[in-house]
């Protein structure tokens, strides 16, 4: 039977040492995310694929929360993040920064995450939409492409952090060495 490994084992870093690491050239932005639970799962899944930032929009809680920190368990330090009011404003100064903006969301001639190519070097922004009404159209149209999970069952969503664990999954197989 297999062991569980120790916190020794499993040489976690503090917050100093990680912040030195090298991060994935990837920005996860939240388009009016409403759960602190959702934003602090998403600041820790970070902080497993070495994202480089988070970047919250509009109504997205900002740490220091309770909710984020009970979720995030202290990733919200170690995660470098931004605010931005406007979420429109945010994706148009990745695209100027040399981001490709990919939104996460069901639309039309969207490419599925299984065909979504990540290239060594290139600069991403995922967009994570709000629980209930996803990416808003407005940044839908700002962005260069739409990358859709495909999903069988009865529902047509996942859970905004579990949504975002699957992207930053997928990049991070992909850039990371």
């Amino acid at each position: 039977m297999a062991k569980k490994k120790s916190m020794l084992e499993l040489h976690r870093l503090d917050v100093d040492d990680y912040k030195k690491l090298e991060k994935l050239p990837v920005t996860v932005v939240l388009d009016n995310v409403r759960s602190e639970m959702n934003v602090g799962s998403v600041f820790r899944t970070a902080d497993a694929f070495l994202i480089e930032r988070i970047v919250l929009c509009g109504i997205t809680p900002q740490p220091p929360k309770p909710e984020i920190h009970k979720t995030a368990l202290g990733a919200e330090d170690s995660v470098m993040w931004q605010y931005y009011a406007s979420v429109v404003d945010a994706v148009e100064e990745l695209k100027r920064d040399g981001y490709t903006v990919c939104s996460i969301e069901q639309v039309h001639d969207s490419v599925s995450l299984e065909e979504f190519a990540v290239e060594k070097g290139q600069k991403i922004a995922v967009v994570m939409g709000n629980e209930v009404k996803g990416v808003s159209q407005e940044v839908v149209d700002a962005s260069d492409m739409c990358v859709e999970i495909p999903q069988h069952g009865t529902k047509h969503s996942l859970n905004i952090s579990c949504c975002a664990a699957i992207v930053m999954w997928h990049v991070y197989t992909r850039l990371h060495p």
